[in-house]
């Protein structure tokens, strides 16, 4: 019955005084503590030389030069307090047994006592090992009742208390005797001066554990944001490195096409190769104003509209799904008739989409084209672009199809579809790559809308976790 609220209260003591916790205060010598020690030694003195000026020090037989010696020790041991925290609690008890048998009045000084409460205080405050400061506080706190019960038992205490109440001490005008209630009284004030410096101690090392970790957790925070920060950069440019390649990619596709076309064209039909030559040349400026667009990003910082910092007009928007007509109509040429269908419901719901979500599709369906213009004998293709809000289960898909064959000996690194399924993956997409029953290939992503708010948001899109760099299927 008894094991158990011992083992509580051991519990309980073990965690105030936190004896697993391996943190310590650690601390030098300092100049601060230097003036401490001087300090306190000259206002011990004062009020050591007000006490014998008073004549409360004229039962003292010893010299005067030996009792400033004793404030001064003790003065002096406030130096070393917070580098070795237990040693001078232990010399400031010795200190005090040996000045409080020789010299009791000494030892009762104000100054004294003051100087004993810190030594005690800094030993629980700044000690390094809280079960080795449970040990010797517990032996000091221990050796001083002792000292204290013994002085009341077998030494002059009782005789001390008797002289101070003279005549008094025979009379009983209270429920106990004078001597008896001196003696509670002094046990009383020492257990309050040990335990306030001991529990003053430790309530000062707790509140210097906590702003210990509030400041580790303030430096971890610092390092997680800048690591964030650094990783948010290198998705950035990952996203920046992927819209290039689509960019150069899909115009460079273009051009060879239309080069090959107007080669073929040229001494046939003059005006359809000076047409084709055309398409090469616009092409060819367009590819170099998006890739500037591309690379000034990664020049320039940017402000929370995307724009540069210098010039906000200098970038053009990113493509989205109200570019998808222009994609397709670039892409179709001689021998290559390429459709484009949009199917949505309610009307208007193609528009409301977000920028973000509109240039990832549009950057699919892009890659798509590339890959049919590369590496199929395919003479139709279709784009077809669906947004079903109306449904139990909204969603938008691009959908790219075409009726030819992969073409001998053009096969590729497969990495421009690898960063059309990482773009599905992040926006939760369903992906279905791969040849068609009646012939042919198709690319078809899906993302759900349920999550994705209406009306045009303005978005970067969001880094997949690796650089896609493109190809062919």
């Amino acid at each position: 019955m008894t094991a158990e609220p011992a083992t509580t209260v051991r519990s309980r003591l073990a965690a105030f005084f936190a004896v697993d916790d391996p943190w310590f205060r650690g601390a030098e010598v300092s100049r601060w503590d230097v003036v401490v020690g001087v300090g306190t030694f000259g206002l011990s003195a004062v009020t050591f030389e007000m006490s014998r000026s008073m004549g409360a020090l004229e039962s003292i037989g010893e010299p005067v030069w030996l009792q400033y010696l004793a404030v001064a020790l003790g003065a002096l041991l406030l130096v070393g307090r917070r580098r070795w925290p237990l040693t001078v609690a232990v010399l400031a008890a010795l200190h005090m047994f040996v000045v409080g048998v020789t010299m009791p009045a000494v030892m009762g000084q104000l100054a004294l006592q003051i100087v004993y409460f810190v030594a005690i205080f800094s030993g629980v405050a700044w000690s390094r090992s809280r079960r080795d400061m449970l040990v010797v506080m517990g032996g000091v706190v221990l050796f001083m009742f002792v000292w204290l019960a013994w002085t009341f038992a077998i030494g002059s205490g009782i005789d001390s208390i008797r002289e101070s109440l003279g005549e008094d001490a025979s009379r009983r005008p209270g429920l106990v005797s004078p001597v008896a209630a001196s003696v509670v009284v002094t046990a009383v004030v020492n257990a309050l001066y040990f335990g306030g410096a001991i529990i003053g101690g430790q309530v000062a090392w707790r509140g210097a554990r906590q702003r210990a970790r509030l400041a580790d957790q303030a430096r971890t925070i610092g390092e997680q944001s800048a690591d964030l920060q650094q990783r948010a950069v290198l998705g950035e440019r990952l996203r920046i490195a992927r819209e290039l390649h689509d960019v150069v990619a899909h115009h460079v596709s273009v051009i060879g096409i239309q080069a090959a076309g107007a080669r073929r064209l040229l001494t046939r039909d003059p005006e359809a190769a000076a047409r084709a030559l055309a398409s090469v040349e616009g092409s060819s400026r367009e590819a170099v104003h998006q890739m500037r667009s591309l690379v000034g990003a990664l020049r320039e910082p940017t402000d929370a509209r995307g724009a540069g910092a210098g010039d906000p007009t200098h970038r053009a928007p990113e493509p989205g799904l109200g570019d998808l007509p222009a994609l397709v109509g670039e892409v179709s040429a001689p021998g290559l008739r390429v459709t484009y269908q949009l199917v949505e419901s309610p009307g208007g719901a193609a528009a409301a989409l977000p920028a973000a979500l509109g240039l990832s599709l549009y950057r699919i369906a892009q890659e798509a084209l590339t890959n049919v213009r590369r590496h199929s004998t395919a003479a139709n293709a279709s784009v077809v672009l669906r947004v079903e809000r109306s449904a139990r289960t909204p969603f938008v898909e691009v959908e790219v199809t075409d009726d030819g064959r992969p073409v001998p000996g053009s096969s590729g690194s497969g990495l421009g579809l690898l960063g059309v399924r990482e773009r599905a993956a992040s926006r939760r997409g369903q992906v279905d790559i791969g040849p068609r029953v009646g012939g042919g290939f198709r690319v078809r992503v899906r993302f759900p809308l349920q999550d994705v708010p209406t009306g045009d948001v303005v978005a970067q899109d969001e880094p997949a976790s690796g650089a896609a760099v493109g190809g062919p299927r």
